[in-house]
């Protein structure tokens, strides 16, 4: 049996840059393997660099800019618009919110006849309306899509005021030149919505009062009422006393590989969400009819509830740009857990702006691998699926202000621009991965 296991992986770390290599245009953005990536273009309002790493079998991450009108009025506004969605439980929802979110945002735009924070808002709750409306009709036959979610990250430039709108845990951060010292420091603009956060732990329990469980600690690990999925991207035949070991290489290929699930019978590379107290989807935790059959019995709460436990209500915050405002990086929650903000701002502050969204990537996953004593070398040879066991999907997007361009007037034009973040199209007979939920009781 492990004969077969070893056979199996093996083919999963052949060199994927053999089989997902498109060059494709620049504008467009080209495919190098499992990393897609644009390292230069041009905004309203300045340069922009684009770059997003898979690591699931099915790409989760979804990313866009928009530069141009941000309304359907001629007479505008005009500005650019940069989204950042990084899913969890398999790719639908992000892939809605990049479908759906700056049309419905044009649109309130339309009838207010300016950008605003009610503008924003609104069009959340109408991307969350309409995929609960995908989420009814699609329930019957695929039950799984009400344990499918989403963090959303937007920003909207307009005029020389920026917008930052944001559930879950993907991060805005900017960096900012201090005159007196020359230093470009880092500033966090976006909440974040992670329950490992205390101030958002308080907040669930506020909201909650009657549920001393609605936030657990199991692992070393907080999580909300303690839910725990795993997504089946490998099910291979696997001997019951194996257990779990380390992967270890030899010349660049993997030699020894397993993770065996007790509750599943199957070996499976697993994945941890349930940590986020905002998303859009994930409706299994916002409306009791989905909490029942045919989901899955290990995913749904032993006790129905009354009170919708995750929200998608995002925080959002309004900030004047002034004319040492650099640049803005809008990155999912991978970047951010192998480099702190002020690390990144450096790398992007010290190295020309060509390329700096894949600059940035090739940072974190050089974090990845030193966190797992590997050679970067051998961490890049590890194809998707597989990959997510070192490493979540990234995206990363770079946006550099003009300080001349920022301070224009809303209504003046600007060239159109539409970018969406890519990832390995896979081929029409591929197997996509199973999403199976576990609860774990263990303390």
């Amino acid at each position: 049996m492990l004969s077969k296991l070893m056979n199996f992986l093996r083919a999963c770390w052949r060199p994927s840059s053999d089989r997902y290599v498109h060059a494709g245009s620049d504008a467009a953005g080209r495919q190098d393997g499992l990393l897609w990536y644009k390292d230069t273009g041009q905004h309203m309002n300045g340069e922009f660099s684009m770059a997003v790493v898979q690591a699931n079998n099915l790409l989760e991450d979804q990313s866009q800019i928009e530069s141009g009108p941000l309304s359907l009025l001629e007479s505008g506004p005009y500005g650019t618009f940069i989204g950042v969605y990084d899913g969890h439980g398999g790719p639908e929802t992000s892939r809605f919110i990049n479908e759906h979110l700056f049309q419905h945002l044009k649109r309130f735009t339309s009838e207010q006849q300016s950008m605003s924070v009610d503008v924003i808002r609104k069009a959340y709750q109408a991307t969350e309306e309409g995929f609960l409306s995908l989420v009814t009709k699609q329930w019957p036959m695929k039950p799984q899509i009400a344990a499918v979610g989403s963090c959303c990250l937007v920003g909207v430039i307009c005029g020389g005021t920026l917008y930052i709108a944001n559930v879950g845990d993907s991060r805005a951060v900017l960096g900012r030149l201090v005159k007196a010292t020359g230093e470009v420091l880092a500033l966090q603009l976006s909440s974040e919505h992670n329950v490992g956060i205390e101030s958002v732990r308080q907040e669930m329990h506020s909201l909650h009062p009657d549920d001393s469980h609605i936030v657990v600690l199991k692992h070393n690990v907080w999580r909300v009422k303690g839910l725990i999925q795993y997504y089946i991207d490998l099910v291979v035949e696997c001997d019951t006393n194996v257990g779990f070991r380390q992967p270890t290489f030899d010349s660049g290929f993997v030699t020894e590989f397993s993770v065996h699930d007790h509750d599943l019978g199957l070996c499976t590379q697993s994945k941890t969400v349930t940590i986020v107290s905002r998303s859009i989807g994930d409706f299994y935790l916002k409306k009791p009819e989905f909490n029942k059959e045919p989901l899955y019995s290990k995913f749904r709460l032993r006790e129905p509830f009354k009170r919708q436990i995750l929200s998608s209500e995002p925080s959002i915050s309004v900030h004047e740009l002034q004319p040492h405002d650099q640049f803005l990086i809008f990155a999912s929650d991978g970047l951010w857990e192998h480099l702190t903000n002020q690390d990144a701002v450096d790398i992007v502050q010290n190295h020309p702006r060509t390329g700096s969204a894949r600059r940035l990537l090739k940072a974190a996953l050089l974090e990845a691998a030193k966190k797992r004593e590997m050679r970067y070398s051998d961490l890049k040879k590890i194809d998707r699926g597989v990959r997510r066991h070192f490493h979540d999907d990234i995206t990363v997007v770079i946006v550099f202000l003009d300080s001349n361009l920022v301070s224009r007037a809303s209504s003046v034009k600007g060239p159109t621009l539409s970018v969406r973040g890519g990832g390995v199209n896979l081929p029409a007979k591929s197997l996509a991965p199973c999403a199976t939920p576990v609860e774990l009781n263990s303390s």
